[in-house]
């Protein structure tokens, strides 16, 4: 059977001929070929449902189904193993088939003249047997050998679609399923014959798809029967959700011939892992082994995503045994329909009234223990009591009868309806009524109906039912539509079915608060790898992981991520920044060295503190102005010295608070007039006491002419209007002017006073270095000068102190961040002033009100 495989994938047409001869060589002593395909997989069943009309369709339903080996104890299934286990719902699509063309046959207008039959077998689901029946009734068996079928209705599965459709393509035979839902079947170059009354899987998985994209179940599992159906399901599945944050886990596959032991692995896995939402794409019967595996180690917190194959399965639903893992199974469902009149059909339904049917005798005799009335002979053969006549379906409550929601049983009637059409449109006729000559006439006889002819009719189809329902085929397929339903438990334990929603093409209506999940409330099941990232941070995948499983990063500051799961942070305008959370860019706060905060209290603190003591020696030196220490070296000079001494402490208020365009033109200007003047005088009075020291020499007397009162004070004055010469030159060019510093990234924006002038500020600050190091040169010079009290060493000192801050005050302005710019600034100004008030008059007042008797002439002029 491998080899027949193997030539029929290879090389369709030859496996056909092969199969044709098997069939119709019967007559030329050619069974061995049957022998050689048929033996190692038993004898197809004998078994058929028939019925006589002018044009037969066949129908092709796994009545029976054969056991798996795991179940009948074998290592491998023995060939000769009989199908049994009659399979109800299959019986049902069969008369539901059967109730259609009945029902058609009573239709006045659809194929009015014309009896329609059927011929059914059963395939057991086995592909050798649903070929060797499909060919037999295309090519005429020894029984109906005059009734060959234009078409079939078969395919419960899509690999038995593939198979039929690639079989009889080349003879041209429609093949329609109501089951085959393999996305490949809508090929119509491979599949020119073939079409179906159920939607392609394509719709099934994306609206699955779609449910887990909707309810965030980004970490999945999957199991899927090993065949075309579920390979080929969860392959569009997988392309569905790419890219859509929804990764799978694990993709259990689970094999029908091993199929106890595949499915105690699957459960084992779905344990094992962390992916609490699971998707399965099996038969019902898979499933059903699958969720006793489960109950056995009691997993009942995972959520169930069901396909159309087994979202509506009785025999699931009513098992108690799996109620507690099958519970909130949210599925998607072949479209539910009604067929009025079909029940009252099938409960009308006895064996008195089918004598030739032996699959509704088998089912009786299962069903009420005993066997149909039969002749004697038969009786005494049958190992059941004869039935006593009594027995009726009528009033019975049984899943056979029960037509409250068709689902495939309505696929197979709407394929029988699509196929009456088709025969409609190629029998009929206008010219039926024409002289048999006319050469006009070329309508098709229901004896001699070619498929060819019927498959191009079949394309054309628009079919409406009694019940006004329409569809058209758009290539092999149907237009798609699902039910999606939800199991929800019962006061008795049992499962129900409702109904939640409905799938039409590719969109989906979902009534989410109808809902009963798993976990036996309303909310959602969880099912992720990582839980979502906040607002505020972003996602990092991790090494060798999938997508789905990642951490969360916080986003760095001036950067914010406002949406759930962001996958990057984005980094604020410059004028904002992020908040504390990082969710929100808010406007940048102005930063200034204010009077309110600490810093600033300090350099006020230190700046008035030393204009009082600058006022305080002041006061001192007004009161001692007569003495010798206050006399000496022009105390015009000290008392000037001093209030430029307090214009330096209270300049360094003007650099704090918010600056404004008149504070940061006002503040250096005055920075840079009031240190010149101190400087200006300290260089005079070293000037004054080098002249009085070199006057004493011989022949010096006329240099003290230069350096009176008047040229001392004119001296200063001249000093002096260099700088402020230099500032108004500057001021007037090109003034310091506030402006917002966003160089420095923070939560801040530094309110600052720009030097737009480089030069301007370098030539300030380079003219008071000038004399800054004029007057240590002199004021080194003179520092050995006989005398006690030498005010040369007192400057020398302070300059060197005042030298020093300054020369450290350049890079350290230069790096300074924002409002501490100004910070340095002030602490240089207030440092270098302090310097010049201690080192110069700390002495002198020390002398003045501690040791009185060295302020005298005598005591100042004493080596």
């Amino acid at each position: 059977m491998s080899l027949f495989l193997w030539v029929f994938t290879r090389w369709p047409s030859t496996a056909l001929s092969l199969l044709l001869l098997s069939v119709v060589g019967r007559q030329t002593g050619l069974e061995v070929v049957q022998a050689t395909m048929c033996s190692r997989w038993g004898v197809p069943s004998d078994k058929s449902l028939f019925q006589y009309g002018d044009v037969i369709i066949g129908g092709l339903f796994n009545l029976h189904y054969k056991p798996s080996a795991v179940e009948q104890g074998y290592t491998e299934l023995p060939y000769y193993e009989p199908c049994n286990g009659l399979d109800l719902e299959a019986l049902k699509y069969t008369y539901a088939m059967a109730f259609a063309v009945e029902e058609i046959n009573h239709h006045s207008t659809l194929l009015p003249g014309v009896k329609l039959g059927y011929h059914i077998l059963d395939s057991c689901g086995i592909y050798p047997w649903s070929l060797q029946s499909a060919m037999s009734m295309v090519g005429g068996d020894t029984q109906h050998c005059d009734q060959l079928v234009p078409l079939v209705i078969c395919a419960a599965s899509s690999t038995t679609g593939i198979i039929m459709s690639r079989m009889l393509g080349p003879l041209s035979v429609p093949v329609i399923s109501y089951l085959a839902s393999c996305p490949c079947l809508s090929d119509r170059t491979k599949f020119p014959n073939f079409f179906r009354t159920i939607p392609s899987d394509i719709y099934q998985a994306r609206a699955m798809a779609q449910l887990a994209i909707r309810f965030n179940w980004t970490w999945m599992g999957a199991v899927i029967e090993n065949s075309d159906y579920g390979q080929l399901a969860i392959q569009v599945f997988q392309e569905e959700i790419q890219g859509k944050g929804v990764c799978l886990e694990f993709i259990e596959t689970l094999r029908r011939e091993t199929i106890v032991n595949d499915a105690r692995r699957a459960a084992l896995t779905i344990e094992a892992l962390t992916a609490r939402v699971i998707l399965i794409f099996c038969w019902y019967t898979d499933v059903k082994k699958i969720f006793l595996e489960l109950a056995k180690i009691n997993v009942t917190d995972r959520q169930f995503l069901a396909s159309e194959s087994w979202s509506t399965s009785d025999d699931l639903l009513q098992d108690l045994a799996i109620s507690n893992v099958a519970s909130g199974v949210l599925g998607v469902a072949i479209r539910s329909s009604t067929m009025p009149g079909f029940e009252n059909y099938l409960r009308n339904l006895h064996p008195s009234h089918r004598p030739d049917d032996e699959f509704f005798r088998e089912f009786w005799q299962e069903e009420f223990g005993c066997t149909p009335s039969l002749n004697e002979e038969a009786l005494l053969k049958a190992s059941l009591p004869a039935c006593s006549g009594t027995e009726s379906l009528e009033g019975v409550q049984h899943p056979f009868t029960d037509t409250s929601q068709l689902r495939v049983a309505h696929n197979v009637y709407l394929a029988v309806y699509a196929a009456a059409h088709a025969l409609h449109s190629l029998l009929s006729c206008p010219n039926r009524d024409s002289p048999p000559g006319n050469n006009s006439s070329t309508c098709s006889s229901p004896k001699h109906i070619k498929p060819g002819e019927l498959l191009q009719h079949l394309k054309r189809v628009n079919v409406t039912t009694p019940q006004g329902e329409m569809f058209h085929f758009q290539g092999a397929d149907i237009p798609a539509k699902y039910d999606l339903v939800n199991w929800q438990n019962t006061p008795d334990g049992s499962l129900k079915l409702v109904l939640i929603g409905h799938v039409d093409g590719f969109d989906l209506h979902l009534n989410e608060s109808a809902i009963q999940w798993s976990t036996g409330s309303n909310q959602v099941p969880v099912s992720v790898c990582s839980e979502s990232c906040p607002p505020g941070t972003r996602k990092a995948n991790r090494k060798r992981e999938p997508l789905c499983c990642f951490d969360c990063i916080p986003c760095a500051e001036g950067e914010i991520s406002n949406k759930t799961g962001s996958l990057h942070c984005e980094r604020c305008p410059s004028e904002f920044w992020s908040n504390s959370e990082q969710t929100a860019c808010v406007p940048r706060q102005l930063d200034f060295l204010s009077f309110n905060e600490t810093l600033g209290i300090t350099l006020t603190t230190a700046a008035v503190s030393g204009a009082a003591v600058t006022t305080a020696v002041f006061v001192v030196f007004i009161c001692y102005h007569q003495t010798p220490m206050v006399r000496a070296n022009n105390s015009e000079l000290s008392f000037l010295l001093l209030l430029s001494l307090k214009l330096c402490f209270l300049c360094s208020l003007v650099f704090i608070g918010r600056p404004s365009v008149w504070s940061c033109r006002f503040q250096q200007a005055v920075f840079g007039i009031s240190f010149v003047l101190c400087v200006s005088c300290l260089l005079v009075k070293t000037l004054v006491v080098l002249a009085v020291f070199r006057s004493a020499r011989p022949g010096a007397e006329t240099l003290m002419k230069w350096f009176g009162p008047g040229q001392q004070r004119g001296s200063v004055c001249l000093l002096t209007s260099v700088q402020v010469i230099i500032c108004a030159i500057w001021l007037s060019l090109s003034p310091p002017e506030p402006r917002r510093d966003l160089g420095f990234q923070g939560s801040k924006v530094t309110l600052e006073c720009s030097m737009a002038s480089v030069v301007g500020f370098s030539l300030v600050l380079g003219y008071i270095g000038l004399l800054a190091c004029t007057c240590l040169l002199l004021a080194f010079l003179a520092r050995k000068l006989p005398d006690n009290f030498n005010e040369a060493k007192l400057i020398t000192f302070s300059m060197l102190i005042f030298c020093a801050v300054w020369v450290a005050f350049v890079p350290a302005y230069v790096s300074s961040p924002g409002k501490y710019v100004v910070a340095v600034e002030i602490f240089a100004i207030l440092a270098s002033s302090y310097g010049l008030l201690i080192c110069i008059f700390a002495p002198k007042c020390f002398v003045i009100l501690l040791r009185p008797e060295k302020n005298t002439r005598k005591g100042l002029m004493a080596r």
